[in-house]
């Protein structure tokens, strides 16, 4: 193989043991998300890959809620959002569900047919960016906020021979000093500095990444990206992006800033989803009593909980997950209005329900402190041994 890209660093004794401490993080979570029989792990799911779509199209500007995202998801038409954001979210959900379908198939290969046809789930809404087909001459990455030009991409010739070196190195036997989620940073890393197609570079590399993540089998696949996290803090992801590339295609650059980067991102997510997983165990065992002593039907927690949730309920997105006739979701979600759970907003189509005030004193109830801890923190890794529980993970 050619040496054309940027290369993994050699993990240092601090990186090393970050990673540890995020595969115990993650270790945690799935035994969280294993073991429970409760059904409250669906919602989790759904909203979490929710969560990583519309982190994503966010980065590019195209803004959705979680709910929308959800709906667009299950073919309904959003409450917010407009054409164009719908058209992006909708490409990318599909490329997205293309990547969970992936995740476990044993004759799975990496290819660059693979790579276009996820680019024309994204984009082949807009044919005059060249949906499937690599960019046919100069790119250059602008800076809107400070009106600036922050990169210039190698030249068109080379994408094709960049992208299959970069596919060959992903399925290479994996390396010792290079962990799933140090490939996947550096297959997001290789594959946004190509730059390979005309729009939708940086979609495209966190849905690769993502797919990578998937791969490795070490969560369901709803719960490996960090799309959410980098959709949150999208100036620190330009940046670190713009320091790494120093301006143009040099691969012989550290791409060490950009590991550590990640590794903090993948952190900070599994905090993010060790608290939400034990806030929505805790919700769903108040909204389930205070369900059963209305004496409403049990499937009626799905929309009460997601409510709960701050997520705007529609009579389709509630009837998908409970699996109930439209009359009947009808008739369960005016019980639960009647029930002082859930308000009514809008008529016919555009109707949602939300929470009351009765449920949002419950969803406070089960509230954690956020935590935005680093893990390079030196004071942090000189402590005692991590060791992250379901309790004492914060």
């Amino acid at each position: 193989m050619s040496d054309m890209l940027f290369r993994t660093p050699r993990l240092d004794e601090h990186e090393r043991r970050v990673v540890e401490q995020i595969e115990e993080l993650k270790r945690s979570l799935g035994y969280a998300l294993g073991t429970s029989p409760k059904r409250w792990q669906g919602l989790l799911r759904r909203n979490s890959l929710a969560r990583a779509v519309r982190g994503s199209n966010s980065i590019e500007g195209y803004n959705v809620t979680v709910d929308d995202a959800i709906a667009v998801a299950e073919g309904e038409a959003p409450l917010d959002a407009t054409d164009e954001a719908r058209a992006a979210v909708e490409g990318y959900q599909s490329a997205m569900t293309y990547v969970l379908q992936l995740a476990d198939d044993p004759h799975f290969t990496y290819s660059p047919d693979l790579v276009r046809s996820l680019h024309f789930m994204m984009l082949q809404h807009d044919l005059s960016k060249h949906p499937g087909k690599w960019r046919p001459g100069p790119i250059y990455v602008h800076d809107d906020e400070r009106r600036v030009v922050v990169y210039e991409a190698p030249d068109a010739a080379l994408v094709p021979e960049l992208v299959q070196e970069l596919l060959v190195r992903l399925e290479a036997t994996r390396e010792p000093n290079r962990p799933p989620m140090v490939a996947a940073a550096m297959g997001h890393l290789n594959l946004v500095m190509i730059h390979p197609f005309s729009d939708g570079n940086g979609r495209m590399a966190r849905c690769l990444q993502t797919l990578i993540l998937a791969r490795t089998g070490t969560l369901a696949p709803q719960f490996c990206s960090i799309e959410e996290y980098l959709g949150h803090n999208t100036r620190a992801y330009y940046d670190v992006l713009a320091e790494v590339g120093g301006g143009g295609w040099h691969p012989d650059r550290d791409a060490r800033p950009w590991i550590r980067f990640c590794l903090t991102a993948h952190f900070r997510q599994a905090m993010t989803l060790l608290r939400r997983s034990r806030e929505l165990s805790r919700l769903w065992n108040l909204v389930e009593e205070e369900v059963r002593l209305s004496g409403l039907p049990e499937r009626v927690i799905y929309a009460v909980a997601e409510a709960a949730l701050g997520i705007r309920v529609r009579n389709a997105t509630y009837r998908g997950i409970a699996e109930v006739s439209e009359q009947i979701a009808s008739r369960d979600l005016k019980s639960a209005v009647d029930a002082g759970f859930l308000i009514a907003t809008g008529e016919r189509r555009g109707r949602y329900y939300g929470a009351s005030d009765r449920l949002r004193a419950l969803r406070e109830k089960t509230r954690e402190t956020k935590s935005l801890e680093d893990p390079f923190d030196s004071r942090r890794i000189d402590d005692a041994p991590f060791l992250p529980g379901l309790e004492n993970a914060r």
